[in-house]
């Protein structure tokens, strides 16, 4: 591009360009812009300032230019806008800018003519209304989190009369919906599904709502017959909580319908193998069988959890997901704290 273009386009955008030279002073290469001949009446092209001639604001700049210029950085480097009195005790708003072009460096000066007040008027509208934004997602965050709290302990209690004829307890389901929670959250799901998993998968059981008294209650070993009865809680609940739209209950429903699948495929009710049973599924069986080990019930005392994962260890042989086994692990301190803050009632 040659110098007169490089003039013209300077003079269009209403810039006045000073290029340092060897000895320090500012050389002017275009001819001044008349809004620089207010400052500066005698300056022409070719015409030299020192440093210290400079207006008081533009000098500070030159200390950042300069170390913009010696460390040849890309780009161009701004002074941000400064205010010069100018006719009439006008406010002029100026800007300054460093490049370097072919090792020569140069100074851009430019005179914004815009309404510097209504753009100052306009950023703090900006800033007003990222704060109003900002006040309204953290009021619809409380609320939504209230409404959450709702409809954790209304599915507990819910789900808690549900399986009153059942061995399980309040704690434990709670229990199961806060591990199944720690447990998505280190497998990196997003919060609305952790969200969905902590109030669901307490729900795993629920179909036992469906399986009669005598086998439910029953003191003894099932029967074969009896246990094919007693399996089918897992359709019972799975249909109970499908086709409501509810992310949650979706949730809820394969949780309930596939937590009893195993690793090797010989699980129920479809027999599906690995990671064919849905993730949720595979993460409430494993904390499921913690939490059923480790804790007393009235046909059973509870068993050291060392040992407890150690037949969990042998159970990913089959039952459990090994992959899922070694993150449960990995947050073994999280689950115990859960464990110790959500204690049963004596037995």
């Amino acid at each position: 591009m040659s110098a007169g273009i490089l003039e013209k386009l300077y003079a269009d955008l209403n810039f006045a360009v000073f290029a340092t030279t060897n000895n320090e002073l500012f050389s002017c290469i275009t001819d001044p812009p008349i809004w620089l001949k207010h400052f500066y009446p005698s300056i022409n092209k070719g015409s030299q300032l020192t440093q210290e001639e400079l207006p008081a604001f533009l000098q500070h700049f030159i200390f950042d230019a300069q170390d913009h210029w010696q460390r040849k950085q890309q780009g161009h480097l701004n002074s941000g806008l400064w205010v010069e009195e100018g006719p009439d005790d006008a406010d002029w708003h100026l800007e300054a800018t460093a490049i370097l072009v072919d090792n020569n460096k140069l100074l851009l000066l430019s005179f914004n003519d815009k309404d510097h007040h209504s753009i100052q008027e306009k950023q703090q509208l900006m800033r007003e209304n990222l704060l109003t934004q900002e006040k309204l997602e953290l009021e619809v965050h409380r609320r939504t989190q209230q409404i959450r709290d709702r409809e954790e302990e209304i599915a507990i209690r819910l789900i808690s009369a549900a399986v009153k004829r059942d061995e399980e307890t309040g704690a434990h389901i709670r229990r199961i919906g806060l591990y199944s929670a720690e447990m998505a959250m280190e497998l990196g799901w997003p919060l609305s599904q952790i969200e969905d998993i902590k109030l669901a998968a307490p729900m795993h059981d629920i179909g036992k709502i469906g399986i009669p008294d005598n086998i439910l209650q029953k003191p003894g070993r099932l029967t074969e017959a009896e246990f094919e009865i007693m399996k089918d809680h897992s359709r019972i609940g799975g249909e109970m909580l499908a086709g409501s739209g509810i992310p949650m209950l979706d949730i809820a429903s394969s949780i309930a319908y596939y937590h009893h699948e195993k690793w090797d495929g010989s699980g129920y009710p479809e027999g599906l193998k690995g990671e064919e049973i849905p993730e949720a599924a595979r993460i409430v069986a494993i904390v499921d069988v913690y939490d059923a080990l480790v804790h007393k019930r009235v046909y059973k005392k509870a068993i050291p959890e060392a040992e407890a994962l150690t037949i969990m260890e042998d159970m990913t042989q089959n039952h459990l997901d090994p992959k899922l086994f070694r993150v449960f692990l990995s947050i073994l301190d999280r689950i115990r704290k859960i464990k110790q803050q959500n204690q049963d009632e004596d037995l």
